[in-house]
């Protein structure tokens, strides 16, 4: 599946959970959270939960950005799989030839398989570490604007606590399907965004990155 396998089977987790979570289907996470209702809690007090990866990721804006970045680096994970192809090849060949060749022809060949490999490792490691820190720069700049709009929106709303359930150590363990508001967020911020909607055919998007770190929420 490509140097992108390990982000796009975790996206598509995370985007997963969060449906299973809007339908109300699953718990949030494993442990008790404080409920708005708690003896404990004060009255005014309302709480709501936020898939905030998934509602990174699944806005128009996110979409658009890593369907880019899979584009942009389309051309450097063909030429890996050409290049392991190549080497792949030549070691079948050598396999095969082996007794038939003299030992200068076998260690000519097996020189030529180590600088392939060589090179098809330094190819590699170089266009996942490329990959990674241009998928945490753009995940970490929309996450900023998407916290801006989901705070605004929490304060419009009344709601004085929002808990982040991407995480599965969250201690949330439920909450009702009315205190979610992950996809309230999502269309708030697409709506100030302006960005359209992808197209049917990209609108699969990977499964965040492993996830670059929040917003502080002193913003």
């Amino acid at each position: 599946m490509g140097m992108y396998k390990e982000f796009w089977i975790q996206m598509k987790h995370v985007l997963a959970i969060s449906a299973l979570l809007a339908a109300g289907l699953i718990p949030m996470a494993q442990a008790q959270a404080p409920a708005a209702t708690s003896a404990t809690a004060a009255p005014h007090t309302k709480i709501a939960v936020i898939a905030f990866q998934a509602a990174v990721a699944k806005t128009n804006e996110g979409q658009r950005n890593f369907s880019e970045l899979e584009k942009k680096y389309q051309p450097k994970q063909e030429a890996i799989t050409a290049l392991k192809k190549q080497v792949d090849t030549l070691t079948k060949q050598l396999q095969t030839d082996g007794a038939k060749l003299s030992n200068s022809e076998r260690a000519a060949r097996a020189k030529v398989i180590d600088d392939k490999t060589k090179q098809l490792n330094r190819s590699t490691q170089n266009a996942r570490s490329d990959f990674s820190q241009d998928i945490n720069r753009a995940y970490t700049e929309l996450a900023a604007k998407v916290y801006d709009v989901m705070k605004t929106y929490a304060e419009q709303h009344g709601y004085t606590l929002v808990l982040d359930v991407s995480n599965q150590e969250s201690p949330v363990l439920f909450a009702g399907r009315s205190t979610d508001i992950t996809q309230a967020v999502i269309d708030a911020y697409n709506t100030k965004s302006g960005v359209p909607a992808p197209a049917a055919s990209a609108q699969a998007v990977p499964d965040a990155p492993a996830p670059a770190p929040k917003p502080a929420a002193a913003h």
